[in-house]
């Protein structure tokens, strides 16, 4: 299949702060796509410009063949959106919410009807199609965003940190959903996550994103395989001296610093943790945990930027002046 979405020199910039920079990349059509980074990291301003409701800087992209700038309302009915704010109306019912968002998009009312139901059934909330939305949980209410973006039958679906504040049983159920949609719709999915689990059980492939600009694409299991070997993290507080240390060995492939812990990249590390401690015991250094790991996601994260995603988390001040910024357009 080819690529619906197509990104070149896409760059968005506030005033002084540069949100996203120079990024470009493409989605295959009936992919599940992941942005993985921290709040502030430009996931949300990307899906903003995709969607139209952010003009770029600079840069061009393309949505199921339109132009983000030319042909905003025909990109704008290829899209679904689910926003990581509530937009429900919690004094309608599931029913009334579905079916006005409907005549926003001129479904025709017998077929509008007949989709309703359908999603409904789809995302299990038929039996609470009369019920008012501010007796759902967030669960619920989700569900029932995430089935709204579909009526108007869209050819990508954006969904801004889909499972955000959700407990992990919740999480799970919306996960199963968004793989039963992207499988039984033929719907390409792009989701902005900073939760590694979900980006490792849902999508095809991660873009990691930092400061603005994409670090690494690939798949889950390649992002990974790039690490390679065994994950050795050492807690101590002599840091420094025991990577001046280990410098001077092969075995050690990459390090990264970080807090009072040192994390080594080796192979076959089983057979390699004896030795360290040892040298660590000669040099008298202070070994306070180690542990031996298959790099994760939050390695492949901490190997790429220095940080882990919980460092990197942006104040909620930032948040809350890029929905400021979003209400005054």
């Amino acid at each position: 299949m080819g690529n619906i979405i197509e990104i070149k020199n896409l760059t968005k910039r506030f005033d002084k702060v540069l949100a996203v920079d120079n990024i470009s990349f493409s989605v295959k059509q009936g992919e599940i796509f992941g942005f993985l980074g921290p709040n502030g990291a430009g996931k949300t301003t990307t899906l903003s410009m995709l969607a139209t409701l952010l003009s770029p800087t600079k840069g061009k992209a393309s949505v199921n063949g339109f132009d983000i700038e030319k042909q905003r309302d025909n990109v704008r009915h290829s899209i679904g959106m689910v926003f990581q704010d509530p937009t429900l109306d919690e004094e309608l019912t599931a029913y009334e919410n579905m079916d006005f968002h409907g005549r926003l998009y001129n479904v025709p009312k017998n077929e509008r009807k007949k989709k309703i139901i359908e999603l409904l059934q789809l995302v299990e909330l038929d039996k609470k199609k009369n019920d008012l939305v501010k007796t759902f949980s967030g669960g619920m209410r989700r569900r029932l965003e995430i089935a709204r973006g579909l009526l108007h039958e869209p050819k990508v679906l954006f969904l801004d940190e889909p499972t955000l504040g959700l407990d992990p049983q919740t999480r799970n159920k919306i996960w199963a959903h968004i793989k039963v949609l992207n499988k039984e719709k033929n719907v390409t999915i792009i989701l902005t996550t900073h939760y590694m689990d979900e980006a490792d059980k849902l999508c095809d492939r991660i873009a990691i994103i930092d400061n603005g600009k994409i670090v690494a694409i690939n798949t889950s299991a390649n992002l990974k395989n790039k690490i390679g070997g065994d994950i050795i993290t050492i807690g101590t507080n002599e840091r420094e001296k025991l990577l001046n240390i280990l410098k001077k060995y092969k075995f050690c492939k990459s390090f990264k610093e970080h807090n009072s812990s040192l994390t080594i990249n080796v192979e076959h590390a089983e057979t390699r943790v004896a030795e360290i401690v040892k040298l660590a015991d000669r040099n008298k250094i202070t070994i306070h945990t180690l542990a031996i790991n298959k790099p994760t996601l939050e390695d492949v994260f901490l190997y790429y930027t220095g940080k882990t995603i919980r460092e990197e988390e942006a104040t909620p001040e930032d948040n809350f002046k890029f929905r400021v910024r979003r209400m005054r357009r």
